[in-house]
């Protein structure tokens, strides 16, 4: 059987050496390689040496990288002879484990670098032949580009850079740039906009292909200073205004902006679960971002377990964000569930409570037509009862007594035992190319659990053999009952009310269900995967989807207890059932959500 893997997106440091002397620059001064003869001083290993080792004891602890991204330091300022035999190695590992990798619904690209650009040419025969994708990095205006981003030595940088883009006019790559702004920056909006329709325009950019960044200012040494929320909804809104409708109209609706939408890093419930910087020390920290902070150091690849460095960012990321109750103003907000507060890093920075481009979001959520959460109070708790320690005063109560508030959900299920197989959590097993995992009701669980289903996929579900009598007189006329949801929203009924579209429901009975072969015992087995697939146009929507499971009789139960009893009716109006959430690749689609553009960082 296929191994089980965890899978990460992995930014791998070369090099903390770089060749420039960025004011704002995230390292400071850190930005000098400990090195002895091109071997780490520590370690004795070579930049390859640590990456192979890193992803070999991943390997063996179930963890794959699915994106293997260079960042720095600047990794430019490698040997060639290093760069080379690096990408070679990202670009074999890519071949080799590309089967798994899609297979587990993440797609493979090229090898992928972040640079200032200032010594590209020296590399550029490894980028053509491995077909690098670039993602470089510039100040705008450029009138300013010179004031914070010099080399170390204080020569100017800029000719050299747009010399060098030259270069990558007549390569087939992925190549595209980004730029930080400060409030030094966002004072001279008319150069901005100039300047991006000059790299348009004279170029081998698509600037289509761009990314805004907002910068922080705790470590630029008082020479810059950030935008206020409002100075970052301006410059969203001026982008718009000069560009809805021009040939960048692509650009400014979608990648100028993506950091701040839901597909980016941020998005994440906790990113210590999938996102890895490792440095070529064998250091492993949470991202750019936390790259040299000790609070988010996760340990060393060559003195740690894996399993210890998985747990201590799952549990640091959780602190960050545990710091602070959640924002009355993220409470209230229907937007929550896609936000999820913003960066812990940046709020731990800034000792804040919500994320710090909160206007700008909102405003990208709206014009993006991101539906509004009607169900915001259920994803509050959830979001509560996920990332916060203690901030539900009732739950070391309830843990300890076991008594419920009074006509909760959980105090109507433990009155009425009827309603307990409707909530059962070892009743339905789903079961996604081998992979297992127990079902429970949406409505207790208190961790989501998302499936990815690609068009290959094989799924079944086992139901417990005894659910078919349970609230039944006449277990031949019972079925299991499946029901499947797009991602799409739409209203309902005389209500008005938005919920997920419904797609079909299913009915297998009794009678097919003895006579199927299943390979647990005490459980039936039923095939999905013609059912799921047969669905597959309505299922590709970049919002997760949603399949329930129960039985005729259960499902019969509930509506019946929702017309009799107005509490449970309040408590479980939306469907409670067992289900799995989850995402469906076709071979074309894109997958947004698991492949997160986090070289914009």
């Amino acid at each position: 059987m296929d191994t089980d893997y965890k899978f990460i997106h992995l930014l791998y440091v070369p090099t903390m050496n770089c060749n420039m002397g960025c004011s704002y620059c995230y390292l400071a001064d850190n930005t000098r390689d400990k090195t002895d003869d091109n071997r780490n001083s520590v370690t004795g290993s070579s930049p390859l040496d640590t990456l192979i080792f890193a992803i070999d004891k991943f390997k063996k602890a179930s963890v794959m990288p699915f994106n293997i991204s260079l960042h720095g330091g600047e990794v430019t300022t490698l040997s060639k002879h290093d760069f080379h035999d690096l990408i070679k190695y990202i670009s074999d590992y890519y071949d080799t484990n590309a089967q798994v990798i899609k297979a587990a619904g993440f797609k493979t690209g090229r090898p992928h670098i972040k640079t200032n650009l200032y010594d590209l040419e020296k590399h550029i025969d490894t980028i053509r032949e491995f077909n690098v994708s670039i993602s470089g990095s510039l100040d705008l205006p450029f009138s300013l580009h010179e004031t914070y981003r010099l080399t170390k030595g204080g020569n100017k940088t800029l000719d050299k850079i747009l010399k060098n883009l030259e270069l990558l006019a007549s390569l087939p790559c992925k190549k595209k740039v980004s730029a930080t702004i400060f409030k030094e920056h966002f004072e001279h909006l008319d150069e901005i906009v100039e300047d991006i329709k000059y790299l348009h325009k004279n170029t081998c950019l698509d600037m289509n292909d761009f990314n805004f960044m907002i910068g922080f200012d705790y470590n630029s040494n008082s020479l810059l200073h950030h935008m206020s929320e409002d100075m970052q909804l301006e410059l969203y809104n001026r982008m718009h205004e000069e560009f809805d409708g021009s040939d960048l109209d692509y650009g400014v609706n979608g990648p100028w902006f993506d950091e701040f939408g839901p597909s980016y890093c941020s998005n994440c419930d906790n990113c210590g679960e999938k996102f890895f910087l490792l440095e070529r020390n064998g250091d492993i920290y949470s991202c750019v971002r936390g790259q040299k902070n000790p609070d988010f150091y996760y340990g060393n690849i060559f003195k740690d377990s894996v399993n210890d460095i998985l747990i201590t960012a799952k549990r640091k990321i959780f602190e960050a964000h545990d710091l602070h109750p959640l924002n009355k103003d993220c409470i209230s907000c229907s937007y929550l569930y896609l936000c999820k507060t913003g960066c812990p890093f940046v709020k731990k920075a800034y000792n804040s409570d919500k994320s710090y481009t909160c206007k700008l979001q909102q405003a990208l959520y709206k014009d993006r037509n991101y539906s509004a959460d009607i169900n915001n109070a259920a994803f509050v708790a959830y979001y509560n009862s996920l990332m916060r320690n203690s901030s539900n005063p009732m739950i070391e109560e309830i843990e300890t007594s076991g008594t419920f508030p009074e006509n909760s959900l959980r105090d109507l299920i433990q009155k009425d035992q009827k309603l307990k197989y409707i909530y059962d959590d070892d009743c339905f097993i789903l079961d996604i190319d081998g992979k297992r995992s127990a079902l429970a009701s949406q409505l207790l669980k208190t961790e989501q659990e998302i499936a990815y289903i690609t068009d290959k996929s094989k799924v079944k579900v086992y139901m417990r053999r005894e659910l078919i009598e349970a609230l039944c007189d006449y277990p031949e006329n019972n079925s299991c009952y499946i029901m499947l949801l797009s991602g799409d929203l739409v209203t309902y009924g005389d209500e008005g009310r938005c919920k997920q579209r419904h797609i079909a429901s299913q009915q297998v009975y009794k009678g097919v269900l003895d006579s199927t072969d299943s390979d647990m015992e005490g459980f039936y087995c039923i095939d999905l995967t013609n059912f799921i697939h047969s669905f597959a146009p309505q299922l590709t929507s970049f919002e997760t989807n949603n399949i329930f499971f129960t039985t005729s009789a259960l499902r019969d139960y509930h509506y019946n207890k929702q017309k009799n009893n107005a509490y449970y009716h309040i408590e479980a109006i939306n469907l409670p059932f067992q289900n799995m959430d989850f995402y469906y690749l076709s071979k074309d689609s894109l997958d947004e959500v698991a492949n997160a553009d986090f070289e914009a960082l």
